[in-house]
């Protein structure tokens, strides 16, 4: 018998290892999987890349895990925010790596990721500093029908964490409006997908016709109560962490 359901959002995101590129789903707060984001933290995997539109706000979520110094690079298309001081400070130090990608690259990264495509070329970036690789050296180029484009090429991740509203037990996913941005692509992209729900279905409950992510792309499936954002986490412990970090980082004892 098929059955994805996990007990805990501890069962779901065991095994990730350290160094693994991790995508994690949400557009600002709409669809980002809080509780799977704070089990990764507990879990204790580090040198990570996260692939994600944004790069975490205030000092929980991505902001938190950013914080604690468990990511090395960060693939994303909107890295600065009015709350987003922790990335900030981390990438002004030389303490992460920041790939920039525009926003419908990024997804169409992902997307080719999802379907097999090997690279693609789009006018998105062409003539930028965006245009080149992270190590400066400049993209391929082509004019094709009198338009000139860059070659990108697809984001594969090891996992890919995700936020749906309603799941069934062989793991077969909707979402709630807005809610579903990457969300989709992401389950595609990875090669363990863990989504966290809501609400659980018998099978047969929800309707194909529905269904926008097939069960063949999700793994494990934890439910998850709402407005659940995870542990507490006061901020004046998390400032103390990032110092404390910055000075290990430095060679003074923290």
């Amino acid at each position: 018998m098929i059955d994805k359901i996990v007990a805990s959002v501890a069962d779901a995101v065991s095994g990730i290892p350290d160094g693994a590129t991790v995508l994690i789903g949400g557009f600002g707060g709409a669809g980002t999987p809080a509780e799977l984001i704070e089990g990764l933290i507990e879990q204790g995997a580090r040198d990570l890349t996260v692939v994600a539109n944004n790069a975490g706000r205030g000092e929980v979520g991505l902001a938190r895990l950013l914080m604690l110094g468990r990511v090395r690079r960060i693939v994303c298309s909107y890295p600065r925010d009015a709350d987003g001081h922790v990335f900030d400070e981390l990438y002004r130090a030389g303490k992460i790596e920041l790939e920039l990608t525009p926003q419908g690259n990024l997804a169409e990264r992902i997307r080719a990721a999802g379907a097999g495509i090997g690279a693609f070329f789009t006018p998105t970036g062409y003539g930028t500093e965006l245009a080149r690789t992270p190590d400066g050296s400049p993209k391929e180029t082509r004019r094709i029908n009198g338009r000139d484009y860059v070659l990108e090429y697809p984001i594969y991740g090891d996992v890919a964490l995700v936020k749906a509203e309603r799941g069934d037990r062989w793991g077969n996913l909707t979402y709630h409006k807005s809610a579903r941005n990457f969300g989709p692509l992401m389950a595609t992209a990875a090669q363990l997908t863990i989504a966290s729900v809501y609400e659980v279905a018998a099978l047969g409950e929800i309707d194909p016709e529905s269904i926008i992510t097939p069960s063949i792309f999700v793994h494990r499936v934890v439910q998850v109560p709402r407005k659940s954002w995870g542990p507490a986490f006061k901020a004046s412990e998390a400032v103390g962490h990032l110092k404390a970090h910055a000075q290990g980082q430095q060679g003074v004892p923290a």
